[in-house]
């Protein structure tokens, strides 16, 4: 990721912090609308079982800046269990991150780097985060001549199980 997206990526994330506080459009159905009935995209996200749709808390659509009301998405894990992230075309051809934050979404505790151009990525296990709370938010490249360098965001939490490490025979 560029330097200009890691800096959006941080005031990108004040607007995340927000999730289902306000917005402009409600979100439903996979996609969330703007106020004039355009969509933005959403990505999938698969950790173990049935691949989860996950709409935007924010999107530069259009060049206008978009904030959605959505329900906070949450996937229960368990230890070691491969993500798989996907987004649209849109967002791989502008390039996109994750950026990982704790259960509140307000440190961030490391950034992970995407290979242009890829629609899907899969180098996160659920046990690659300390906390067994946290989130995950797929953050899109900025252009910082659009939207005043807002970008597309997907934050995911995950609440991971633990496992008895005891046995008996």
């Amino acid at each position: 990721m560029n330097g200009a997206g890691r800096a959006s990526g941080t005031a990108l994330l004040s607007g995340v912090l927000l999730l289902a506080g306000c917005g402009d459009a409600d979100s439903a159905g996979g996609t969330a609308e703007d106020g004039d009935g355009g969509t933005v995209p959403s990505i999938t996200v698969r950790a173990g079982g049935d691949p989860i749709t996950v709409d935007p808390t924010q999107y530069c659509l259009d060049g206008e800046g978009q904030r959605y009301r959505t329900d906070p998405t949450y996937l229960e894990v368990a230890p070691d269990t491969q993500v798989l992230l996907e987004v649209p075309d849109v967002v791989a051809e502008a390039g996109w991150s994750v950026q990982v934050f704790d259960e509140r979404l307000q440190e961030r505790i490391g950034d992970i780097d995407v290979p242009a151009g890829s629609a899907e990525f899969d180098e996160i296990n659920t046990s690659d985060v300390v906390p067994p709370t946290y989130y995950l938010v797929v953050v899109e490249d900025s252009d910082t001549d659009a939207c005043e360098g807002l970008s597309g965001a997907w934050p995911v939490g995950f609440i991971r199980g633990d496992v008895d490490a005891t046995t008996t025979g």
